[in-house]
Protein backbone atom coordinates (compact mmCIF):
# COMPACT_ATOMS: atom_id res chain seq x y z
CA UNK A 1 0.00 0.00 0.00
CA UNK A 2 1.09 3.20 -0.85
CA UNK A 3 1.14 6.06 1.77
CA UNK A 4 1.14 9.55 1.01
CA UNK A 5 3.59 12.26 2.43
CA UNK A 6 0.55 13.73 4.16
CA UNK A 7 -0.30 10.83 5.69
CA UNK A 8 3.30 9.55 6.58
CA UNK A 9 3.53 13.14 8.36
CA UNK A 10 0.55 12.31 10.11
CA UNK A 11 1.37 8.67 11.58
CA UNK A 12 4.94 10.45 12.54
CA UNK A 13 3.31 13.27 14.27
CA UNK A 14 1.21 10.78 16.05
CA UNK A 15 3.95 8.44 16.93
CA UNK A 16 5.75 11.18 18.70
CA UNK A 17 2.88 12.28 20.25
CA UNK A 18 2.07 8.88 21.79
CA UNK A 19 5.56 8.68 22.87
CA UNK A 20 5.60 12.06 24.79
CA UNK A 21 2.55 10.94 26.47
CA UNK A 22 3.83 7.78 27.58
CA UNK A 23 6.76 9.61 28.82
CA UNK A 24 3.86 11.83 30.73
CA UNK A 25 2.18 9.05 32.28
CA UNK A 26 5.69 7.84 33.73
CA UNK A 27 6.23 10.93 35.07
CA UNK A 28 3.40 11.35 36.58
CA UNK A 29 3.02 8.06 38.05
CA UNK A 30 6.60 8.18 40.09
CA UNK A 31 6.98 12.01 41.02
CA UNK A 32 9.90 12.48 43.25
CA UNK A 33 9.05 12.83 47.26
CA UNK A 34 7.30 15.59 48.30
CA UNK A 35 9.14 16.49 51.67
CA UNK A 36 8.00 18.97 54.26
CA UNK A 37 12.06 19.32 55.25
CA UNK A 38 14.81 20.58 53.14
CA UNK A 39 15.66 17.80 51.09
CA UNK A 40 19.45 17.72 50.49
CA UNK A 41 19.84 14.07 49.13
CA UNK A 42 23.07 13.47 47.76
CA UNK A 43 24.65 16.25 49.74
CA UNK A 44 28.52 15.60 49.73
CA UNK A 45 28.42 16.08 53.10
CA UNK A 46 27.27 14.45 56.28
CA UNK A 47 28.30 11.16 55.13
CA UNK A 48 30.41 9.57 58.13
CA UNK A 49 30.13 10.22 61.62
CA UNK A 50 33.09 8.05 63.90
CA UNK A 51 32.72 8.83 67.68
CA UNK A 52 32.99 7.07 71.07
CA UNK A 53 28.91 6.03 71.86
CA UNK A 54 27.40 6.37 75.83
CA UNK A 55 29.04 2.47 76.36
CA UNK A 56 32.03 3.84 75.63
CA UNK A 57 31.95 1.63 72.48
CA UNK A 58 33.02 3.16 68.96
CA UNK A 59 30.22 4.25 66.63
CA UNK A 60 29.65 4.24 63.09
CA UNK A 61 26.67 5.61 61.19
CA UNK A 62 26.43 2.64 59.26
CA UNK A 63 25.82 0.62 62.30
CA UNK A 64 22.17 2.36 61.89
CA UNK A 65 21.66 0.79 58.31
CA UNK A 66 18.11 -0.48 58.16
CA UNK A 67 16.88 2.27 60.20
CA UNK A 68 15.69 6.00 59.81
CA UNK A 69 18.63 8.23 61.83
CA UNK A 70 18.10 11.80 63.04
CA UNK A 71 21.47 13.44 63.79
CA UNK A 72 21.22 16.19 66.26
CA UNK A 73 24.15 17.97 67.83
CA UNK A 74 24.00 19.57 71.13
CA UNK A 75 24.83 19.16 75.09
CA UNK A 76 23.60 17.97 77.82
CA UNK A 77 22.80 21.37 80.09
CA UNK A 78 21.60 23.07 77.46
CA UNK A 79 18.43 24.78 78.40
CA UNK A 80 15.59 24.63 75.90
CA UNK A 81 16.54 23.85 72.34
CA UNK A 82 18.26 20.28 73.36
CA UNK A 83 15.34 19.13 75.31
CA UNK A 84 12.64 20.83 72.97
CA UNK A 85 14.14 18.87 69.88
CA UNK A 86 14.38 15.28 71.72
CA UNK A 87 10.65 16.02 72.87
CA UNK A 88 9.91 16.33 69.40
CA UNK A 89 11.32 13.44 68.28
CA UNK A 90 10.29 10.96 70.76
CA UNK A 91 6.95 12.60 69.60
CA UNK A 92 7.15 11.50 66.64
CA UNK A 93 8.50 8.09 66.97
CA UNK A 94 4.84 7.69 69.17
CA UNK A 95 3.58 8.85 65.96
CA UNK A 96 5.03 6.75 63.39
CA UNK A 97 3.12 4.00 65.20
CA UNK A 98 4.53 0.22 64.40
CA UNK A 99 7.26 1.89 62.22
CA UNK A 100 8.37 3.54 65.66
CA UNK A 101 10.82 0.85 66.09
CA UNK A 102 12.64 1.79 63.46
CA UNK A 103 14.01 5.26 64.04
CA UNK A 104 16.59 5.95 65.89
CA UNK A 105 17.77 9.29 67.74
CA UNK A 106 21.13 10.34 67.67
CA UNK A 107 22.12 12.81 69.75
CA UNK A 108 25.58 14.55 69.15
CA UNK A 109 27.35 16.86 71.99
CA UNK A 110 29.09 19.30 71.30
CA UNK A 111 30.41 19.94 74.68
CA UNK A 112 32.49 16.80 75.42
CA UNK A 113 34.15 18.71 78.67
CA UNK A 114 31.30 18.16 80.81
CA UNK A 115 29.23 15.95 78.98
CA UNK A 116 30.68 12.48 80.02
CA UNK A 117 29.68 8.50 78.66
CA UNK A 118 27.97 8.15 82.12
CA UNK A 119 26.15 11.61 81.70
CA UNK A 120 25.44 11.09 77.90
CA UNK A 121 23.48 7.74 78.48
CA UNK A 122 21.46 9.28 81.21
CA UNK A 123 20.24 11.98 79.30
CA UNK A 124 19.87 10.35 75.96
CA UNK A 125 17.98 7.38 77.72
CA UNK A 126 15.44 9.91 79.55
CA UNK A 127 14.30 10.53 75.74
CA UNK A 128 14.52 6.63 74.72
CA UNK A 129 16.60 3.75 75.62
CA UNK A 130 16.95 2.84 72.25
CA UNK A 131 18.39 6.09 71.32
CA UNK A 132 22.11 6.78 70.82
CA UNK A 133 24.34 9.31 72.82
CA UNK A 134 27.98 10.48 71.20
CA UNK A 135 30.66 12.01 72.33
CA UNK A 136 34.35 12.65 70.85
CA UNK A 137 37.92 14.61 72.17
CA UNK A 138 37.39 18.08 71.20
CA UNK A 139 39.15 17.74 68.24
CA UNK A 140 36.75 14.95 66.75
CA UNK A 141 33.89 17.09 67.82
CA UNK A 142 35.47 20.10 65.94
CA UNK A 143 35.70 17.24 63.16
CA UNK A 144 32.33 16.49 63.20
CA UNK A 145 30.85 19.46 63.27
CA UNK A 146 32.70 20.43 60.26
CA UNK A 147 31.77 17.22 58.09
CA UNK A 148 27.82 18.07 58.84
CA UNK A 149 28.79 21.76 58.54
CA UNK A 150 27.12 22.82 61.85
CA UNK A 151 28.21 25.71 63.68
CA UNK A 152 28.97 25.19 67.66
CA UNK A 153 30.84 28.28 70.37
CA UNK A 154 31.01 28.77 73.97
CA UNK A 155 29.28 31.30 75.62
CA UNK A 156 31.52 32.50 78.58
CA UNK A 157 29.14 32.43 81.85
CA UNK A 158 29.62 33.86 85.50
CA UNK A 159 31.84 31.14 86.28
CA UNK A 160 34.57 28.72 84.25
CA UNK A 161 32.22 26.06 84.68
CA UNK A 162 28.98 27.69 84.05
CA UNK A 163 29.28 28.44 79.97
CA UNK A 164 26.51 28.20 78.05
CA UNK A 165 27.18 26.72 74.04
CA UNK A 166 25.70 28.48 70.87
CA UNK A 167 25.26 25.75 68.37
CA UNK A 168 22.93 24.71 65.07
CA UNK A 169 19.88 23.52 65.84
CA UNK A 170 18.86 21.65 62.80
CA UNK A 171 18.62 17.61 62.65
CA UNK A 172 19.69 15.69 59.93
CA UNK A 173 17.57 12.38 58.78
CA UNK A 174 19.17 9.74 57.13
CA UNK A 175 17.46 7.06 55.08
CA UNK A 176 17.41 2.98 55.80
CA UNK A 177 20.36 2.63 53.13
CA UNK A 178 22.67 5.11 55.56
CA UNK A 179 22.19 7.95 53.11
CA UNK A 180 21.41 11.71 54.28
CA UNK A 181 18.10 12.96 53.06
CA UNK A 182 16.42 15.34 55.11
CA UNK A 183 17.78 18.96 56.51
CA UNK A 184 15.20 19.34 59.13
CA UNK A 185 14.64 22.97 60.79
CA UNK A 186 14.36 23.59 64.13
CA UNK A 187 10.52 23.35 65.96
CA UNK A 188 9.59 21.37 63.00
CA UNK A 189 6.41 19.98 64.11
CA UNK A 190 6.42 16.27 64.98
CA UNK A 191 3.80 15.41 62.83
CA UNK A 192 5.75 16.95 59.60
CA UNK A 193 9.21 14.80 60.25
CA UNK A 194 6.70 11.79 61.00
CA UNK A 195 5.19 12.13 57.62
CA UNK A 196 8.54 12.38 55.81
CA UNK A 197 9.81 9.44 57.89
CA UNK A 198 7.09 7.35 56.47
CA UNK A 199 7.90 8.26 52.84
CA UNK A 200 11.45 7.37 53.48
CA UNK A 201 10.68 3.95 55.03
CA UNK A 202 8.29 3.03 52.20
CA UNK A 203 10.63 4.14 49.02
CA UNK A 204 12.28 1.82 47.08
Amino acid sequence: MNVTAPARRLILTASVLACLGALSACDKAAPPPSFKSLDITGAEYASKLALTDANGQPFQLSSLKGKVAVVFFGYTQCPDVCPTTLTNLAETQRLLGPDGDKLVGVFVTVDPKRDTTALMKSYVGAFHPNWVGLRGTPEETAAAAKEFKIFYREVPGKTESSYTVDHTAASFVFDPQGKVRLYVRHATPPADLAADIKILLTAR
